[in-house]
């Protein structure tokens, strides 16, 4: 089992990534859009952890930053009618703590905005992991928005504005991170619009 990728970042897509190791052995990885926006340049040394998928056909090894992510991956392929493109959509469109919350919470809705999940699709999402998502290391995950009030608010906010939900945890995280821990979600919308670069 392939567990975990080092070496030097030699090719960077939206959703792919080539590593070559120190022994000279080149890996490619499916990820998601967040290990590409957490990723260096390339030339530069990355680490990631990885799953391998195993098909009669082909081997595809995923990447990703942390072993939440990574185990939630994984869960996600244990659920009914969810295969590997599909859980990728999903870490792409949500973070891992959001994409939690959704389906512990029945959050149907949230689930919908994800590409090729339709309410069925939630519904049965929903059924088979609702309560199979605990022991997953959720607070190693690091590219996650606090699940703050204020936060959701203006998540909801920047997504009603046009924003993906990408973009808009994206710039969420990025107004927390400039100290607004415990602000209102209006003062968080004006410096994540800010951070974003508006519409």
């Amino acid at each position: 089992m392939i567990s975990r990728v080092e070496g030097r970042l030699v090719a960077k897509d939206l959703d792919s990534l080539e590593v070559i190791t120190g022994g000279g052995v080149a890996y490619e990885l499916t990820i998601p859009l967040n290990v590409f926006e957490a990723t260096p340049r390339v030339g530069e040394t990355v680490s990631l952890h990885t799953s391998l998928v195993v098909k009669e056909d082909s081997w595809q090894l995923f990447g990703f930053v942390s072993v939440f992510e990574k185990r939630l991956f994984e869960k996600l392929l244990t659920a009914n009618g969810i295969g590997p493109s599909l859980a990728i959509g999903m870490l792409s469109a949500l973070s891992a703590t959001r994409l939690i919350r959704a389906i512990r919470e029945k959050d149907i809705p949230t689930l919908q905005s994800v590409p090729r999940v339709g309410r069925k699709k939630a519904e049965r999402l929903i059924l088979d992991l609702s309560d199979k998502l605990d022991g997953l290391g959720e607070t190693t995950g690091t590219a996650a928005a606090p699940a703050s009030a204020a936060a959701d608010d203006a998540l909801r906010a920047l997504v009603s504005l046009g924003y993906s939900n990408a973009e808009a945890e994206k710039g969420v995280r990025a107004a927390l991170d400039a100290g607004g821990t415990g602000k209102s979600a209006a003062e968080l919308i004006r410096t994540a619009l800010a951070k974003l670069g508006g519409r």
